[in-house]
């Protein structure tokens, strides 16, 4: 398989020696696992934050504890934000495989040509150069489900029913998650960041996408997408963590919020 995009922060935004990363991802949702007493249902749908492992790893970690039955899952529709090219649309790669340091994951091929058709979704391939949101929840997905096939899909200029179009359309059954990558506000100072994230949260939770604004989260045209479509199937969002970056590895004067979502 000649088709391989290969990882572009290893060793940036997390380990790129296979044994450390594998330990290190363990440790996080080891440290992040809930009692059984405290465990929902296994979530349709997920929303973890993106950044270097310091700094969000340990709240990504609380989004995937949550997948109580990772036996189930074969496919997971990975959303994120464009941070490096600005386009319209939905873009999708050709690649036939992500790398990672744990390995290669392959891309569900037929689900992509499944969204032929549907005017927001195009492949641009330029996109996913050295973009970092959906690369950075794979060792996660790694680490816990068997074998499974990833649909990437990068947001840029997208409504939010554009979104759920898409994710209509592979919805499926339990064989199939939803992971939406997306940080919540950036640089601002701790106290501003906290009671910005805390209105993003309330709105992510009370399924609102209308109340996310451009500067509540890198994200917010996935999540909306998620939102729109949560709602449609009467899925519940619960906030499992949120942070920021002063509250992890970095100063107070200048932070990054991160959450972690799951919808039920």
């Amino acid at each position: 398989m000649s088709n391989i995009r290969r990882p572009a922060v290893a060793g940036l935004f997390y380990p790129d020696d296979p044994g450390v990363l594998h330990a290190a991802v363990t440790d996080l949702l080891t440290a992040a696992r809930p009692a059984a007493a405290e465990r929902a249902p296994q979530p349709k749908a997920l929303i973890a934050p993106h950044a270097g492992y310091a700094y969000s790893g340990a709240i990504a970690a609380s989004a995937y504890a949550q997948l109580t039955r990772p036996d189930l899952i074969r496919r997971v529709l990975l959303l994120g934000p464009a941070h490096r090219l600005p386009f319209r649309g939905i873009a999708v790669p050709t690649a036939e495989q992500f790398a990672t340091p744990l390995g290669g994951v392959a891309v569900d091929r037929g689900a992509l040509a499944s969204l032929t058709g549907l005017p927001q979704v195009h492949e641009l391939d330029m996109a996913f150069d050295g973009e970092h949101c959906l690369e950075v929840q794979l060792p996660f997905l790694q680490a816990i489900l068997g074998h499974f096939s990833i649909v990437p899909l990068l947001v840029g200029d997208a409504g939010a029913d554009a979104v759920a179009a898409v994710l209509e359309r592979l919805w499926g059954g339990a064989e199939t998650l939803i992971v939406i990558s997306s940080d919540l506000s950036h640089y601002l100072d701790y106290d501003s960041a906290r009671a910005i994230d805390a209105r993003t949260s309330e709105a992510i939770c009370t399924l609102r996408p209308e109340a996310i604004s451009a500067g509540q989260a890198c994200g917010r045209h996935p999540i909306a997408g998620l939102l729109t479509a949560a709602r449609h199937h009467h899925l519940h969002a619960q906030q499992l963590d949120l942070r920021n970056s002063g509250d992890t590895a970095g100063p107070k004067d200048r932070v990054v919020g991160y959450g972690a979502y799951a919808f039920n």
